[in-house]
């Protein structure tokens, strides 16, 4: 009986330990059964975005910074009553004037007219992601309906409808609901999705798939509680549904897809990883967001085979890593990673991690270790020794260290840079994260206020 005990305890210890490498994505038996599902429709697809995240692709991203070096101090809110008051998170903004505390937010949300001016958020990305326009230049469609039952004729009115039409659509809903996605949502090119002035939960469903797009822009949506889908047949354009193997419980799935923006969303709880950029994705930016509960949150490259992700340019900006994260905030291959003015209050094992040679720019961000001594470290270089990752440039610049974190460096030290006002996004110290940070996640706008 005691080894039956043993056995049982065991067996829930090795349940219930996060690990370093379990997400489905880094099973290469997966990418086999990946490669051999595509047929020529999608192998089609995949030439063609291939070219387009090429196109995307800054030889030198060194060169594009300094950006928004101003208008950040700019916008520094200066009042020490308004900073002692702490985070305001979920939109509590909606019955206040705007207080607007950084240059993404200041460009749209003191608009009292926002509803009126919905595309005007198009016009405010930085980072690597600044040329995504979403739907911009097409037309409004209004989703009217929660409901999610035909996979391969979705029912207008619905989300999955409006996300698998050709034209460039700019997506918005009738009122709050929420929506049960019964196989993951393959979102098509030049589409926003915006969830503001309702509130709009994406639940205990499948999550979305970007697959060998461009332009897509998703804000103002809460993201909780994802699962894998079955797979089966399931359209992913007006003119196109195929068969489909099981999705892997991503929150967000960005595959092979360029000139993406991720904004203003709350995410939770995802049965594989919250947002993972994988097959040479390029030209992203997620900024704003708030991340809570979950054990993996974000895989940039998939696999230490896929070189295709030499060509991937991140952004992370402005978001807050909250209650209850564990690792990879984010797990980086290969790229180019610049993680700006984000608030690191929680993590397990460590907060930034990566292998594959990636580069990794942390500049202005707050680093909260944990009480537990043997994770203070904010890095984690996976599969490698230290005569390899010593030259590999992971560099910190002017980040806040709080209660013991610290940051292991390696590569070339950034003493003179070159920059030009651009793509890279310059920040402030880590002690401006908080006022920085402070709305992150899906913001409750009330139609005739400022948001």
């Amino acid at each position: 009986m005691t080894k039956l005990y043993t056995i049982l305890f065991l067996t829930c210890l090795v349940v219930n330990i996060p690990t370093l490498y379990g997400n489905v994505l880094e099973d290469e038996e997966f990418w086999e059964k990946q490669a051999n599902s595509f047929d020529d429709y999608w192998k089609k697809r995949e030439a063609s975005a291939e070219q387009e995240n090429k196109k995307a692709y800054i030889d030198d991203p060194f060169s594009f910074t300094g950006n928004v070096t101003d208008n950040i101090t700019d916008l520094i809110v200066s009042d020490e009553k308004e900073e002692k008051k702490g985070r305001k998170l979920a939109g509590k903004l909606a019955n206040s004037a705007c207080v607007a505390t950084n240059p993404i937010d200041r460009c749209w949300r003191c608009d009292k007219d926002w509803e009126k001016n919905r595309k005007k958020l198009a016009d405010c990305v930085l980072g690597f992601g600044r040329n995504t326009v979403g739907g911009k230049n097409g037309s409004f469609y209004k989703v009217t309906s929660n409901l999610d039952n035909d996979m391969v004729n979705p029912v207008p009115g619905t989300l999955r409808y409006a996300v698998t039409r050709t034209a460039p659509l700019w997506i918005y809903f009738s009122r709050s609901m929420t929506i049960r996605l019964n196989q993951e949502l393959i979102v098509a090119s030049n589409k926003t999705i915006d969830g503001r002035g309702v509130d709009v939960y994406i639940v205990n469903g499948a999550g979305f798939t970007l697959q060998f797009v461009k332009n897509v822009i998703i804000h103002g949506i809460k993201i909780f509680d994802i699962q894998t889908g079955n797979g089966g047949l399931i359209r992913d354009s007006e003119t196109h549904y195929g068969h489909r193997t099981q999705s892997d419980g991503d929150g967000i799935s960005i595959f092979g897809s360029s000139h993406v923006w991720i904004d203003h969303v709350s995410m939770r709880n995802c049965q594989d990883g919250m947002i993972d950029a994988i097959m040479g994705s390029t030209a992203i930016t997620i900024s704003n967001s708030h991340f809570t509960d979950h054990n993996e949150v974000m895989l940039f490259g998939a696999s230490d085979s896929h070189t295709v992700d030499k060509v991937m340019q991140i952004t992370l900006l402005f978001n807050h890593f909250g209650k209850r994260l564990v690792q990879r905030m984010p797990r980086c291959r290969h790229g180019f990673f610049h993680v700006v003015n984000n608030d690191y209050t929680n993590w397990e094992m460590y907060a930034v991690g990566g292998s594959k040679h990636p580069t990794i720019i942390s500049e202005g961000n707050r680093f909260r270790a944990p009480d537990d001594h043997n994770a203070k470290e904010i890095t984690k270089r996976t599969l490698t020794t230290q005569e390899e990752w010593k030259n590999w440039q992971w560099r910190s610049i002017r980040d806040e260290m709080v209660n013991g974190a610290y940051f292991i460096e390696s590569g070339p030290v950034l003493t003179n840079r070159p920059f030009a006002k651009n793509d890279m996004v310059s920040s402030k110290p880590g002690s401006y994260v908080v006022r920085l940070s402070r709305y992150a996640g899906a913001l409750k706008c009330v139609k005739g206020k400022p948001c």
